[in-house]
């Protein structure tokens, strides 16, 4: 089974052009259509007439006009930050015509944080009567735990986030593990034979919570994927400078990447 992923977001939590900023990044992100252009990061995967979010930012209204996306089956969370979850109200419309709702997957304390964040979404007394309709089913922390949607096995993959342990995911040939500064040994094994791996590298100096460029670069000549793609990326990272010093098989995503892979 082929799948397409389209990232729906590539920047950091501040987005790019970063505001109040006038540095030369931000400058060309202010351009229509620049690649420096970047929202807070998310991405799509559709196989099979289905489509599942990883993460929903709070750009996520805009991301799926641009992407015309007009139906989501599930969303995964990696964690509980402001840059993966604020959109989640934005699923409201897209929830409405379906009788089951959507489902929603995340570990014990992004469910928690959801739950308070969206308290109206989720209580059930008193509800407003075009609340998101969702379901919100809580996964293990367990690296190698599947959560199998649509005939596809999306499987955590525990990375570090500064102090905090947060959840990455394996579908098919494709990983995305954004917002990690280390990988745990222990999940270094789901992680080998790579189609596509898309990697944290906010930006050239190393940052207590993120990967940055060089340690990103080293990483994926560790797990040796055949492709790979960095997100999360900061006004430090100009695209085409940045592209035109890397090795061939790693590139920048920029917002509206596609990509084709094996998912199943």
């Amino acid at each position: 089974m082929h799948a397409s992923l389209t990232f729906l977001g590539s920047g950091t939590s501040m987005g790019v052009p970063t505001l109040g900023c006038t540095c030369a990044v931000c400058a060309d992100a202010r351009q229509p259509d620049s690649p420096n252009r970047r929202t807070r990061p998310s991405i799509a995967i559709n196989y099979n007439q289905h489509t599942v979010l990883i993460d929903t930012g709070p750009d996520f209204h805009h991301q799926a006009i641009r992407e015309n996306i007009n139906s989501v089956d599930a969303v995964l969370y990696t964690h509980s930050h402001a840059d993966h979850i604020l959109g989640m109200d934005d699923l409201r419309p897209l929830s409405f015509h379906r009788p089951e709702g959507i489902a929603l997957y995340a570990d014990d304390e992004t469910a928690s944080v959801i739950e308070r964040v969206f308290e109206y979404t989720f209580r059930t007394v008193d509800r407003y009567p075009t609340s998101a309709r969702v379901h919100l089913h809580r996964t293990s922390t367990a690296a190698g735990t599947a959560i199998s949607l649509f005939g596809v096995d999306f499987i955590r993959i525990p990375v570090n986030h500064g102090r905090n342990t947060i959840a990455g995911y394996r579908f098919g040939s494709a990983a995305y593990l954004t917002d990690m500064s280390s990988i745990p040994g222990e999940s270094l094994p789901l992680l080998q034979g790579l189609d596509i791996l898309v990697l944290d590298a906010l930006r050239r100096e190393p940052h207590p919570s993120h990967s940055h460029l060089e340690q990103s670069i080293a990483l994926v000549e560790k797990i040796a994927p055949r492709r790979a793609f960095f997100t999360h990326i900061s006004h430090d990272l100009d695209h085409a400078t940045t592209n035109a010093a890397l090795p061939a098989h790693i590139r920048l995503a920029h917002d509206g990447l596609k990509l084709e892979f094996k998912i199943a």
